[in-house]
């Protein structure tokens, strides 16, 4: 899924690089008239490593180059002397990409944390030369081996946002808004459905200068863990997630019915996002007046007992302290 410059998914092909080929040479100085076999090793071919690097967000930078090839190694020389190994590729990659082999889906590298450097593929191994085949029976092999080939591969690049609370509801539940209010982050925000096609990174400033980071999901619908809507470019996101905060707006026709949804949606997905820790924001409460509001408490109240929750307002940031002392709670 792309929206400008955000890139959360590419497919790359990669290769290590050959092993070079043992030397078949022979010892020949002027007072040495039969000198024996010296013919050195080749060198190890280069090595593909996956490297986590705290200053990338997203996967943009491989858009135009989807290729990555490690140097071959060199050929032994004489005098037993060993070839120069191949150069290794360094791929770098913003935390919490998940490599993935495209034909089988299994994953062959993660890196969650900066500075992490993963071996993706390892380079052939280098030939012996021929001084290594010398014997009592074998004075003079004219043989050595030649290196071993690198392996090819072709790999899928999934990013998943780390975030410490991954906002989750339907389209136009006020995720966006809400983000804009706690941080400094401008998400696109608009009066139409799936508004949000990228997941905004925020950074919540709390009490004493702590702060958490907040990631706003693209809209959920239902039928999204089947690939309907954005499907799993999003749902994807949310693994990563400490705590989840389900939004839903005062003016959903069933509240209940809405939060059992998002619910259903997340297990059918992956049954372990259930065992996160979350909380509910009921939004837009400008919308009610000081009466309807107590009554939508009440009735909230009695149908979400073990569930924590707050009744909140992004326009007039009614409730958002109290959302934020919640978060900072479960959090800690």
């Amino acid at each position: 899924m792309t929206e400008g410059n955000f890139v959360d998914y590419i497919n790359l092909e990669v290769k290590s690089g050959n092993g070079g080929e043992g030397s078949s040479h022979f010892r020949r100085e002027k007072f040495v008239a039969k000198g024996g076999p010296d013919g050195g090793d080749g060198g190890d071919g280069g090595d593909i490593l996956i490297y986590a690097d705290e200053n990338l967000w997203t996967l943009y930078h491989f858009k135009h180059k989807r290729q990555f090839k490690a140097g071959d190694g060199e050929k032994g020389g004489k005098a037993r002397s060993t070839g120069a190994n191949g150069e290794n590729i360094i791929i770098k990659v913003p935390i919490g990409t998940i490599v993935k082999d495209t034909k089988t889906g299994q994953i062959l590298v993660e890196v969650i944390k900066n500075q992490e450097k993963k071996l993706l593929l390892s380079g052939g191994k280098g030939g012996q030369g021929n001084w290594n085949f010398k014997s009592s029976t074998n004075q003079a092999p004219r043989y050595s081996q030649k290196g071993k080939k690198g392996k090819r591969v072709k790999v899928t690049l999934e990013l998943k946002i780390l975030a410490d609370v991954g906002l989750v509801g339907f389209p136009n539940s006020g995720k966006s808004t809400l983000l804009a209010s706690i941080t400094k982050s401008k998400p696109k925000i608009a009066d139409y459905p799936f508004t949000t096609l990228k997941p905004n990174l925020g950074i919540v400033p709390y009490r004493k200068f702590s702060s958490f980071v907040m990631a706003d999901i693209p809209g959920i619908i239902e039928g999204a863990s089947e690939g309907k809507g954005l499907g799993h470019h999003f749902l994807r996101h949310i693994e990563r997630n400490s705590v989840l905060l389900f939004l839903i707006p005062v003016d959903s026709s069933n509240c209940k019915k809405t939060f059992q949804t998002l619910l259903k949606e997340m297990e059918k997905y992956n049954p372990e996002l259930l065992d996160k820790k979350y909380l509910i924001a009921f939004s837009k409460s400008d919308l009610l007046d000081k009466e309807l509001h107590d009554e939508f408490f009440s009735e909230v109240k009695k149908n979400f007992q073990k569930t924590p929750f707050c009744i909140i307002s992004s326009i007039n940031n009614s409730g958002l302290m109290q959302l934020k002392n919640m978060i900072w709670k479960i959090l800690n």
